[in-house]
């Protein structure tokens, strides 16, 4: 899909300024992510709040201190403008909020990886460690929200799937900005484990 050229100019403001600062992306590139979405994934995405409802409070009843402690990374409507996260080096932890099955558990921290926005005609997202790497592509959607829509690379695997591939791999979330420079991936109803899924970015 060929993007205008405003749009590519928007992108490239997603580099750190030359002082080292990071500088916000002002307009996502546009995109029609609606047109590749599975069925699986457009129910994903309209009940996001639905997740939120039934995840957060199993979370705050396992976990309420390390709910609180977390700020505005557990709070559904927070949203900053400049949705967008620059391109550059992260590091990244993810939450699991509410278990699947009653024998699962409510909350899960686990520790920080490594992990990186791409820049490029769409922007990606990659976890680049561990043994289950979300990877996919970045859509616009508004100001204060962009779709990610990509697969989870397993184990020794050098060639990722790609999106549609395996209905059990496919991912599909949204990026906000939750503070002056860092983001949240939400995956809601995510294939294993959770109800909800939150990968929080920093800058690295």
């Amino acid at each position: 899909m060929r993007i205008a050229p405003t749009a590519l100019i928007a992108l490239s403001l997603a580099a750190c300024a030359k002082d080292g600062t990071l500088q916000l992306v002002k307009e996502a590139p546009e995109t029609r992510w609606r047109m590749i979405t599975t069925d699986q994934d457009r129910e994903r995405l309209r009940n996001w709040r639905k997740a939120w409802v039934a995840a957060l409070p199993e979370a705050r009843k396992a976990d309420a201190a390390a709910i609180a402690e977390q700020g505005p990374l557990f709070e559904p409507d927070q949203a900053l403008s400049r949705a967008m996260p620059p391109a550059g080096d992260y590091k990244c932890r993810t939450f699991k909020l509410g278990g699947q099955l009653p024998e699962m558990r409510d909350f899960t921290a686990l520790p920080w990886f490594s992990c990186r926005i791409g820049e490029g005609e769409l922007p990606s997202f990659a976890k680049l460690d561990g043994l289950q790497r979300p990877m996919g592509r970045i859509y616009a959607e508004s100001d204060t929200r962009v779709i990610f829509l990509g697969a989870l690379e397993l184990g020794d695997e050098t060639i990722p799937l790609t999106y549609g591939q395996d209905i059990k791999r496919d991912m599909a979330g949204y990026i906000e900005r939750v503070g002056a420079t860092r983001w949240r991936l939400v995956l809601p109803w995510p294939t294993f484990e959770s109800q909800l899924d939150v990968i929080e970015l920093v800058p690295a």
